[in-house]
């Protein structure tokens, strides 16, 4: 498949692309990891979806693919920190511990290339509907499902109309005026632990909505997905931050053409 010449950064940070979910658009992420590269790799939670895998088990050759790909990096040298989510949370009894040259961790402190701190997390640890009303938390992610099914019938309307690729929850999102109020709520509670572990900014994924903005004197910085929008966040060389968003697929390489895209809407700063 023709496609970008590769482009290497100093460091790429990947969040939610929930493997074991029939959601997770893996051969867009495989693409991706083709011709991006990065000295220092995060990946930033929920990378496994065993929430979903628990209901019932689906992991086809692309979902193992992407495992593959990762380890394959590690191999050739990228530093590869796996930050545990509340999807993969299994994952935080294995802290401190390689696998396949990738490290497991709860937290990291990274710096950038201009001398900044930034603690990566995946951001769960200070969603209270997930560690207060777990039942609830469930709930929610029954009713995520039901809008990936409601994202696909509108996918495949939109085909037939010749019309973009179109991402309801994304909208819902950032429409929806409880959404907006979490996600202001949870970029300030991720800004103020940044502040009581003396950095000057987070990235996290969790709440699926990719994001760079300044919180006075913290940066917040979010990755975003790999089931809705399909981005990441890179560090340059000179320690600028950058979303990218995977829009480059070839829709003939593939069963469901899909073309991902970052909904752009600010979500308004709580005082």
């Amino acid at each position: 498949m023709s496609g970008p010449e590769p482009r290497t950064f100093r460091s790429m940070f990947i969040s939610d692309v929930h493997l074991g979910s029939k959601a997770a658009k893996t051969e867009f992420l495989i693409d991706f990891l083709r011709y991006h590269d990065a000295d220092i790799i995060y990946l930033v939670g929920d990378i496994v979806d065993g929430w979903r895998l628990r209901r019932s088990w689906h992991w086809p050759q692309s979902h193992n693919d992407v495992v593959q790909k990762l380890l394959r990096k590690a191999r050739k040298g990228a530093n590869i920190t796996y930050i545990a989510g509340n999807h993969d949370e299994f994952a935080r009894q294995f802290q401190g511990v390689h696998f396949g040259g990738i490290v497991v961790a709860d937290r990291a402190i990274h710096e950038t290339a201009d001398g900044k701190r930034l603690l990566v997390i995946h951001g769960d640890q200070f969603d209270t509907v997930v560690h207060n009303q777990r039942w609830l938390a469930y709930l929610g992610d029954h009713a995520y499902d039901a809008a990936m099914i409601v994202n696909r019938v509108v996918t495949r309307l939109r085909q037939l109309l010749g019309l973009p690729y179109w991402s309801f929850s994304s909208w819902a999102k950032v429409k929806v005026k409880k959404a907006v109020n979490f996600i202001g709520s949870f970029q300030t509670v991720l800004t103020e632990e940044a502040r009581r572990s003396h950095v000057d900014g987070v990235i996290c994924g969790h709440i699926h909505h990719a994001a760079i903005e300044n919180f006075d004197d913290v940066r917040y910085i979010n990755t975003g997905d790999w089931v809705e929008s399909c981005t990441a966040v890179v560090e340059h060389f000179d320690g600028r931050m950058e979303i990218l968003t995977w829009a480059q697929v070839l829709p003939e390489s593939f069963d469901e053409p899909f073309i991902p895209m970052l909904i752009e809407d600010r979500v308004g700063q709580a005082a």
